[in-house]
């Protein structure tokens, strides 16, 4: 389901924090207080940072064919908005957030993100959504040493590439996601084939790549694939080819737009009815909705933070504090749309992974989001915690698989550290 125009245009039009400004360029062609203190920070990047603020900038699809995904900022914005007035920042800085819009077309990307560096010169691009725009971009940003961080794409890349230090992921990567779905068919339908819908692109290659090895050696069976363009208006005649199959399992691995239409093309054909499995990035509420609740019942997702609509999370700290922060800072959003949730959790681990940057500079950050030692995040599921090392890029590595029941996902089973179920991954 998309965001609506109104919604899209709110989000656009109120996506800066108020912040103090920054000033003066220093040494490296930057902007903010000029170089670093004395001391092991000497020298380093202070573009964008200063004393009392701080500048980050946002890159995400608020048109386009995955404009569902422009509700994530809205729920980053009330972190900052809280934080700002509240918490007096990070670490006495005040966030200033700017939002742009590259329509998820990785052109636009790179335009936005050259825009961000060199004319509002941010201190670091802070989530860049899509894994083709994060592709388009990270060479750029690399390049020009910016830190680019917890981009909103599982791609494994993030975590397995030497070559970009400046980029990292945050959400689980979606190899490890296919392992979970993987597991989950070993236990329960070891002898299942599966159909397969995949964007045709990275992040769909890189799930269904992960799927096929993990279910490598094994009796599960992929029958048939149907990939489709994120320029298709619809993906029902895929669903139609794969329904033809008639596999035990529908893979749906796709983004929001599309997996709505997915779901919707497999509860109209009435002679098929597999278990559907529909990848996190499309499992939002928001995506179920339209299709109808009573349409999804028994689909099968994964997941690492909580669900808004879970009962489960009724008298949680965090979720009440989110819910009362997001009706104080974003009246106009609904909170248990669960892209706002995300936002909230990922904007909670950025300034996690600022209080622990050794320099208040962009070498320092680079350096702090590789070096997460089992960082608690109140909005992610109980024993899910960001971790990093030097041969580890990977913020999030465990997942707990969720069915559809009733109006909300249901979660079951324990959570899964893939890290130790299928050991690390490699480059």
């Amino acid at each position: 389901m998309r965001v609506s125009m109104i919604g899209r245009t709110a989000v656009a039009a109120t996506l800066v924090v108020a912040a103090a400004a920054c000033g003066g360029r220093d040494a490296t062609g930057g902007g903010a207080a000029g170089t670093a203190a004395a001391g092991p920070c000497q020298g380093q990047q202070t573009t964008g940072i200063t004393p009392t603020s701080i500048k980050l900038g946002g890159i995400y699809p608020l048109s386009g064919p995955a404009s569902a995904y422009g509700a994530i900022p809205g729920g980053i914005k009330a972190y900052f908005d809280y934080v700002n007035a509240e918490q007096n920042g990070i670490g006495g800085r005040k966030v200033e957030f700017v939002v742009r819009d590259d329509g998820y077309q990785p052109p636009k990307a790179v335009e936005e993100a050259r825009r961000l560096v060199e004319q509002e010169q941010v201190f670091a691009l802070f989530q860049t959504l899509g894994t083709p725009s994060t592709t388009a971009t990270w060479d750029y940003v690399n390049q020009q040493k910016v830190p680019q961080v917890f981009v909103a794409t599982g791609a494994s890349k993030w975590g397995t590439d030497t070559n970009h230090p400046w980029t990292i992921g945050w959400q689980p990567n979606y190899i490890s996601e296919a392992r979970v779905y993987a597991q989950y068919l070993k236990q329960e339908r070891p002898d299942a084939t599966v159909a397969v819908l995949y964007q045709n692109d990275d992040f769909g290659k890189d799930l269904l790549g992960g799927f096929k090895r993990a279910i490598d050696g094994s009796q599960i069976k992929i029958v048939a694939e149907q990939s489709y363009e994120v320029t298709d208006p619809s993906v029902e005649p895929q669903v139609r080819n794969l329904a033809a199959s008639k596999a035990d399992v529908l893979l749906n691995v796709s983004t929001p737009k599309f997996g709505s239409q997915a779901l919707a093309a497999d509860a109209k054909n009435t002679t098929w009815n597999p278990l559907h499995i529909v990848n996190n990035v499309a499992s939002s509420i928001t995506v179920l909705k339209p299709v109808g609740f009573e349409n999804v019942q028994g689909i099968v997702s994964a997941t690492y933070y909580k669900d808004p609509n879970d009962p489960t999370w009724a008298n949680d700290a965090e979720m009440q504090l989110y819910k009362a922060k997001m009706k104080q800072y974003a009246p106009s959003l609904d909170p248990n749309v669960p892209y706002y949730t995300f936002g909230w959790a990922v904007a909670d681990s950025f300034r996690k992974a600022m209080q622990a940057a050794k320099c208040p500079t962009r070498e320092g950050l680079r350096d702090a989001m590789r070096g997460l030692n089992d960082v608690q995040i109140n909005m992610l599921l109980p024993g899910v915690t960001l971790k990093t090392g030097a041969d580890d890029g990977f913020p999030i590595e465990s997942m707990q698989l969720m069915r559809f029941k009733g109006e909300r996902w249901e979660l079951f089973g324990d959570v899964i550290d893939t890290r130790k179920a299928f050991g690390p991954l490699t480059g």
